[in-house]
């Protein structure tokens, strides 16, 4: 891709703003937030560090949301973070008047960019930005699944102590606390993790991953994550700007599959340079299917806060 922009120059979109020149994902990022000095600061530091990490990224930040114009990614991280206790559903009023706004700019100076959703709750703000501009669901997903996923295999390493590069974890539902670890779907260098793993390291392990991002708000208090989503955003990023084609759980819009309809929430999906290329429907167990369902109830309870009609 040749230009990707970030809306909120907070940790999460510094970070990612970071990753994104250091990888060379494009050939410019630009960072856009309400605080201007924030936004061309951030990238300027971050510029300064080209010569250092050896990246020809330009990196520059604006108030103005013409500076997106001509995009072909914005993400979208910008909004009030949830506290110490609070659940991402706790933060969508402010949160959906923030990112409403946002929308408005995107389809105004970009209107030929996805949107990647980052914001909380993600699975909400995906669904209200897809809904907003009109655009096709292979434009408009978000992230939680390549990050819940990450997580869900870093605890596997640190319980099991087998190399990370060997575990592939899956995690569907809502990015909230009803997700839904997917064991059957986890594996070590193609073992399931089952014939690895017993049943209550493995429990431990799915309580933990629901907790994930509560559980580093808890410890560093004034912040949430921001390393870790703003890896998962490069990974996204990567496989869309290179072609990849790769299968990633992420916020997408289901249009039937796994049995919902008009709503966006994580599953697997096929992403490529035309955004969310196709959705991946694994066959669930009647249990998987119940939690993936209740999962969902949670996201359109959201939804149904949100506008009752939609």
């Amino acid at each position: 891709m040749k230009k990707i922009s970030i809306f909120g120059a907070g940790r999460v979109g510094e970070s990612t703003a970071q990753i994104l020149a250091n990888q060379e994902l494009c050939r410019e990022v630009v960072l856009v937030d309400i605080a201007d000095g924030m936004a061309r600061g951030t990238a300027l530091d971050i510029q300064e560090s080209a010569p250092l990490f050896r990246f020809d990224t330009e990196v520059t930040g604006d108030v103005d949301p013409e500076a997106i114009a001509g995009s072909d990614l914005v993400i979208i991280t910008a909004g009030v973070p949830r506290k110490p206790g609070m659940s991402r559903s706790d933060v969508l009023d402010t949160n959906v008047r923030v990112v409403s706004g946002i929308v408005d700019g995107v389809m105004e100076h970009a209107p030929d960019a996805m949107i990647l959703m980052v914001t909380n709750p993600v699975d909400v703000l995906t669904y209200m930005a897809w809904k907003k501009t009109g655009w096709g669901r292979n434009r408009v997903f978000g992230l939680s699944g390549v990050l819940d996923a990450a997580r869900m295999a870093s605890f596997i390493a640190l319980e099991t102590g087998f190399s990370i590069k060997d575990i592939t974890a899956m995690v569907l539902g809502g990015h909230g606390d009803s997700m839904v670890p997917m064991p059957r779907f986890t594996t070590i260098n193609g073992i399931p993790i089952e014939h690895l793993m017993d049943r209550e390291a493995m429990e431990r392990i799915e309580i933990r991953t629901r907790n994930g991002g509560a559980e580093i708000l808890a410890l560093k208090k004034t912040s949430s994550a921001n390393d870790s989503p703003a890896a998962a955003i490069a990974v996204m990023v990567d496989a869309i700007g290179h072609d990849r084609r790769r299968i990633l759980p992420c916020v997408a819009v289901l249009e039937g599959e796994y049995g919902q309809d008009d709503v966006a929430v994580g599953i697997p999906a096929v992403l490529s340079r035309q955004g969310v290329e196709r959705v991946i429907e694994l066959p669930l167990t009647p249990e998987e299917t119940r939690l993936f369902g209740n999962s969902v109830g949670q996201v359109k309870a959201d939804l149904a806060h949100l506008s009752p009609s939609r």
